[in-house]
């Protein structure tokens, strides 16, 4: 019997097709997590399962006898929609809508359908668009003038309404000017960077709800969207606080990742996630109280490796110490993972050994900077070489240009004596 107050939300079953073997521990993580998208999304689960195939059936993913078992569990719950932990083909899509006479969509479906309904912000708008038309591209064939006529909610937000009657020529020319206004914002906020490349940058990163803008909030005091749910924070916040040592330096928090990420989104959100992929230093948070907790890091050490971050020093946080009950729990992690925090961002604990931390890496670490010096300044080529460590140097038709090492403690004042001189190149850090 089911509550009247949640008569408002879509009912769903979840289904998850594994290889044969796999770790049913795994299986329900993954299918735990897939709950927690779809009750963020706003809608419950009343049923979940998972089949064992060598692989997955190429026109139901689950083939004929699960997909009547499916069948009866929708009429039973009075489901509204069924969701597939994986990515499913147009072709399976339509040929379950077909059978289950509800709404199927997939995992990756469920979260555009998440951060349609959470962007604020003209860039993040512009980018979850842009995701969801190309994921979009590929099931035209889905017949959405149906969908959002019997089914609407979940899955049939943005553009599943307001581009019905688009062909493929349509869509690709909506994709086309997306990218090109996305790039118009890469710009201006390249132009933002640049007036912020002489205070170092931390980035916030981490798993969904790990806890980055609880953190975020009691580092930096600022107001800032808190939320207990997966994907409470989209758009990029930076604020600026101050080490010990009264340093000076920006935080930046953005959005958090997850397994099984629409590389759609990956794709589209890469402006926003310039802010990690530039920062000086990394921050990652982690929630040592999920019993995946080491899944998590490896996930989100995975993703920033993908985008191309390899060489930047990384603080790994264990955030919420105050909802785990064992404590050699903790005595555990700290040994796994030499060298990390452990913290609680709600509670202020153990916070200033983080900034502690934030601040020793900072006074380790060095930046390359670019100088471009022309011939008749030569007197300030032999200044650099006076006073910094000369990496690299090439002498060209009109000027020199010299690749420097610059310590962290040192670059506003690098800054502001060599502004002629400096190259709007990306910061690379140097150990």
């Amino acid at each position: 019997m089911f509550d009247v107050g949640l008569e408002a939300r879509e009912r769903a079953i979840t289904i998850a097709v594994v290889r044969k073997g796999t770790d049913p521990e795994v299986v329900r993580e993954h299918m735990d997590e897939l709950g927690l998208l779809l009750d963020t999304a706003g809608a419950d689960v009343v049923a979940s399962l998972y089949q064992e195939r060598d692989k997955p059936d190429v026109a139901s993913a689950i083939g004929k006898g699960k997909v009547e078992e499916v069948k009866a569990l929708v009429e039973e719950h009075d489901v509204q929609m069924v969701v597939f932990d994986d990515d499913l083909s147009p072709t399976q899509t339509r040929n379950l809508e077909e059978e289950l006479k509800v709404k199927v969509l997939d995992r990756s479906g469920v979260i555009l359908d998440i951060f349609a309904s959470r962007a604020r912000t003209i860039e993040a708008r512009t980018q979850v668009e842009l995701a969801q038309m190309e994921y979009m591209l590929p099931r035209l064939t889905r017949m959405w003038t149906h969908l959002s006529k019997q089914f609407g909610g979940i899955g049939t937000k943005g553009p599943g309404e307001t581009q019905i009657e688009t062909d493929r020529r349509i869509l690709r020319n909506r994709i086309q000017r997306l990218r090109e206004k996305l790039d118009d914002i890469e710009v201006n906020r390249a132009v933002q960077r640049k007036g912020r490349e002489s205070i170092p940058r931390f980035a916030l990163i981490g798993y969904t709800n790990a806890g980055k803008s609880s953190l975020m909030h009691a580092l930096t005091k600022a107001e800032i969207h808190i939320e207990d749910r997966l994907f409470a924070t989209l758009d990029t916040t930076v604020r600026a606080i101050d080490l010990p040592n009264g340093k000076h330096v920006l935080l930046s928090d953005t959005v958090g990742f997850i397994r099984k990420l629409p590389p759609q989104l990956v794709a589209s959100f890469r402006s926003t996630l310039s802010e990690t992929l530039e920062a000086d230093v990394l921050i990652h948070v982690a929630d040592v109280s999920h019993r995946h907790v080491k899944d998590h890091v490896a996930i989100v050490e995975e993703m920033i490796a993908s985008l191309g971050v390899h060489d930047t020093p990384v603080i790994l946080v264990f955030n919420k110490i105050d909802a785990v009950e064992d404590r050699h729990l903790l005595d555990d992690i700290g040994m796994e993972y030499p060298g990390c925090v452990f913290i609680s961002a709600t509670r202020s604990i153990n916070l200033g050994r983080l900034l502690a931390d934030m601040q020793a890496v900072l006074e380790s670490l060095s930046v390359q900077r670019t100088l471009r010096i022309p011939y008749d300044r030569m007197k300030d080529v032999s200044t650099v070489y006076d006073e910094l460590e000369v990496l690299e140097r090439l002498d060209g038709d009109e000027s020199v240009t010299l690749i420097v090492k610059v310590p962290s403690d040192k670059l506003l004042l690098f800054s502001n004596t060599y502004a002629p001189y400096i190259q709007n190149n990306t910061s690379t850090n140097v150990h």
